[in-house]
């Protein structure tokens, strides 16, 4: 019971990160299209590419891989979607082992993920820019739409856990 408890919730959270991806994308521009045109100058001037981009480049140089164009575009997809995939299975780990309500808990995986993701682990990699660089509104920004894709984790796999009545107690 246990182990079919964990393989619904990991594919339920697969789902849920990938319709929190498509959930964040469009508030994050629109939150972009609404910052200053100085912020956006700056924003643009010190981002070096894609995050994604650039972890495709680098994970294909180290590894000897000679991608073309396309080929490039498509493994920055899949770290795109994969770290979503990845990240999302917090959800349902803090609706289980904690008291955490759906929008507490969707809050918490959206913050984690902007903070561990965005702010330490990319700019560490060197995937972007450093923090200082960028104006804080890039940051305010990039930490709303990761609330966004919590919030939409959370309403997917709770959906989806009601229609399947597997609720946490």
């Amino acid at each position: 019971m246990k182990l079919h408890r964990t393989v619904l919730d990991l594919t339920l959270a697969a789902v849920a990160g990938y319709a929190g991806t498509r959930a964040m994308e469009p508030v994050s521009m629109r939150l972009y299209e609404w910052e200053s045109d100085a912020a956006r100058a700056r924003e643009d001037a010190a981002r070096p590419g894609e995050p994604y981009r650039i972890a495709a480049e680098k994970l294909s140089r180290l590894t000897g891989l000679d991608l073309n164009e396309k080929q490039l575009s498509r493994l920055a997809l899949v770290f795109h979607y994969g770290l979503a995939l990845q990240w999302a299975p917090l959800y349902p780990l803090l609706r289980r082992r904690t008291g955490l309500g759906p929008l507490s808990a969707g809050l918490l995986t959206g913050a984690a993920m902007s903070v561990v993701a965005d702010e330490l682990m990319t700019p560490a990699f060197g995937f972007s820019a450093p923090n200082l660089d960028y104006p804080l509104v890039t940051h305010l920004r990039g930490f709303a739409a990761h609330l966004v894709f919590g919030t939409a984790v959370a309403a997917t796999v709770e959906t989806g856990w009601a229609l399947l009545r597997q609720r946490p107690r």
